[in-house]
């Protein structure tokens, strides 16, 4: 297995508006995961995603003014309501800090070739192309000019949109991630197809594969980093019960700290690919193993059968497939009832 999985705490709209909304939830992403039990410092997550619109770009004019009358909404329209969930570039560069404070990379999705306008004030450390934008082929060669790393989405294509995607991105650069996604909200586990991670691997050897995930709990980004996804997206939330459409469907804050704990350890599980003796268990094997032991007294020169044999722990004695080196030796010293034979016990 790689060295460890590329976590990416997705704040999307959960931020609600609020720049400090969402530097609490950069600080849920970076919380460290203590393993206690074993002593281990876990890894906390590599990254957070924002998401940076254009409304210009975005929805059409009819969309834009359709009222928008729902417990979730942030203002009378869509356009409103979507104006109100907006950061401006400044504040994406707040939170940019706040995040590098933390020792988190943000990663950020364009979702127009004008929001490339936010390499004026920092320089993401990856691009996110969203599932919807798999076929927007010119906001993709916009992206790719800046020869900053991306990382596809596939929530909404099949391999011939990927292909043509990867066509576009790899003229200019060869530095691009592809996440296996279902685009459902949240995603049916009957849908997710986690077979797709390995199927993507060896079809795409030279780009990383992870996956993008909307289910609901913690247990099928688990899987998919068993199967091999080399990166894990992840909404987050402070509060599933929150205002904002995207709330339900992420984790909180126990949800995350759950999660990032269990991928870290799963990783430190992996091993090779090898059966054998883990030094660890020594103590174990001698305490509980068994050994070959008398099932009767055993009087001073008397010969040993295989009758008068059994097993019995601790296991630091001969083993059954040992026995021939026991039957037909005569006793050195009485050797009682239920305990074990030993190589001073017999003859050679």
């Amino acid at each position: 297995m790689e060295k460890s999985t590329y976590l990416i705490g997705e704040i999307g709209q959960n931020h609600n508006g609020s720049v400090e909304l969402a530097k609490l939830i950069v600080d849920v992403a970076a919380r460290p995961i203590d393993d206690v039990l074993f002593d281990n410092q876990l890894k906390s997550m590599d990254a957070i995603k924002l998401t940076k619109r254009d409304l210009n770009y975005e929805l059409s004019k009819t969309a834009l003014a359709k009222p928008y009358d729902s417990i979730h909404s942030f203002g009378k329209t869509y356009g409103e309501h979507r104006q109100a969930l907006e950061l401006s570039y400044e504040e994406h560069l707040e939170i940019y800090n706040y995040a590098k404070s933390k020792n988190l990379e943000v990663v950020e999705t364009l979702c127009a070739p004008s929001c490339l306008n936010i390499l004026k004030y920092f320089t993401p450390d990856k691009l996110k192309v969203a599932s919807r934008d798999l076929t927007n082929l010119p906001l993709l060669e916009a992206l790719a000019q800046s020869k900053i790393p991306i990382i596809l989405s596939t929530g909404m294509g099949g391999q011939e949109e990927l292909n043509a995607a990867l066509d576009v991105i790899s003229r200019h650069h060869e530095n691009i991630s592809i996440l296996h996604c279902v685009s459902e909200y949240p995603t049916n586990p009957v849908h997710v197809n986690l077979r797709s991670i390995p199927y993507l691997k060896e079809q795409y050897p030279n780009y990383k594969i992870g996956y993008s995930d909307h289910t609901i709990g913690i247990s099928t980004p688990i899987a998919a980093v068993a199967m091999g996804a080399n990166i894990i997206e992840k909404h987050l939330t402070l509060d599933r019960k929150m205002k904002g459409t995207d709330q339900a469907g992420s984790l909180g804050i126990d949800g995350c700290w759950r999660m990032i704990r269990d991928i870290r350890l799963l990783e430190l599980s992996m091993g090779q690919e090898d059966i054998f003796v883990e030094p660890a268990v020594k103590e174990t094997k001698i305490k509980l193993e068994r050994s070959l032991a008398v099932n009767k007294n055993i009087p001073l020169g008397s010969t040993i059968n295989e009758s008068d044999l059994h097993l019995l722990s601790p296991g630091d004695g001969y083993k059954w497939l040992d026995k021939d080196l026991i039957i037909g030796k005569k006793a050195l010293v009485l050797i009682e009832k239920d305990e074990l034979i030993y190589p001073n016990m017999i003859s050679k």
